[in-house]
């Protein structure tokens, strides 16, 4: 069965993660980066994104659509983590810090209710486009208001437009020194990456053990309320047993209401069921 790289269908983790990788490689060159044009952007990440992945299918209309997703995705998230840090108490770990994020992210309305893009964020997040920038009262992320910050006009943020310059940066480094930053940053980059995936890793799994106990101790209410009831229930039987007028019965029925009456008598005697009434009739025919 073809896979979706080879289909271009559903995206994979790792097709968006090499998107993400190619767009940083080629819009965050300090050497040529602020220097191309919309167009040519597109290309050089699409060949950066071939690359990475060889033989695949996407075009680079499909790499620009799929970035535009992306980029609103980590943008919403970039603010949830914004939000988050700032309402998260003194003293609280982390642990509760992503679950903020994670709820001021599906309270927008827009889009998914939950972030799932989290090796995406590890390759762009200390890009100047997602850094997050605390503030006073109200929170401005890269110079603008959080409650506008899903709106872009950034060229990197629209389609395909052969005339749509990039934003100027300050001025590049030079090339060998470029060349040795991004090579002093590669081992720290890795180490970062995988260490976030871990500690994700974690949150999901103690979210699941909150859920399954959260399951367990229902499911043990419910269990304490049947027997409760089952209780209630035999009381009631048993007095209406133990009430019941047989003055006016035959001989056979009265029989029958003596052995109910014994019967519960045994059980509050001795906290105990006992032989059915079929058993100790059994006994005597034998």
């Amino acid at each position: 069965m073809a896979s979706s790289i080879d289909t271009g269908g559903a995206w994979s983790t790792m097709e968006d993660v090499s998107l993400c990788e190619a767009w940083l490689q080629v819009c965050h060159d300090p050497v040529t980066g602020n220097e191309m044009r919309f167009f040519h952007m597109w290309k050089k990440i699409h060949d950066e994104f071939c690359e990475k992945i060889p033989g695949s299918t996407r075009t680079e209309m499909a790499l620009s659509s799929r970035w535009k997703i992306l980029n609103r995705e980590m943008a919403k998230w970039r603010d949830a983590l914004s939000k988050a840090m700032q309402n998260v108490r003194s003293g609280q770990n982390r642990t509760n810090e992503m679950i903020q994020a994670q709820m001021w992210f599906g309270a927008t309305g827009v889009g998914k209710k939950q972030f799932s893009h989290h090796e995406c964020w590890e390759v762009v997040k200390y890009c100047k486009r997602f850094n997050i920038i605390p503030t006073g009262p109200e929170v401005m992320l890269n110079e603008t208001p959080l409650r506008d910050s899903m709106t872009s006009d950034s060229p990197l943020d629209s389609p395909m437009s052969e005339d749509s310059p990039i934003q100027k940066e300050p001025r590049p480094i030079g090339r060998k020194a470029a060349k040795a930053k991004k090579a002093g940053n590669s081992s720290n980059h890795n180490s970062k990456f995988l260490e976030e995936i871990a500690r994700q890793n974690a949150i999901r799994i103690e979210m699941e053990q909150k859920r399954q106990d959260m399951e367990v101790a229902i499911q043990a209410e419910c269990a304490q309320e049947k027997e409760y009831l089952r209780k209630k229930d035999m009381e009631k039987t048993d007095r209406e047993t133990m009430a019941m007028d047989t003055t006016h019965m035959s001989h056979e029925t009265k029989q029958y209401w003596k052995l109910e009456r014994r019967d519960v008598m045994r059980r509050r005697l001795f906290q105990d069921d006992g032989p059915s009434n079929t058993d100790w009739l059994n006994d005597q025919n034998h």
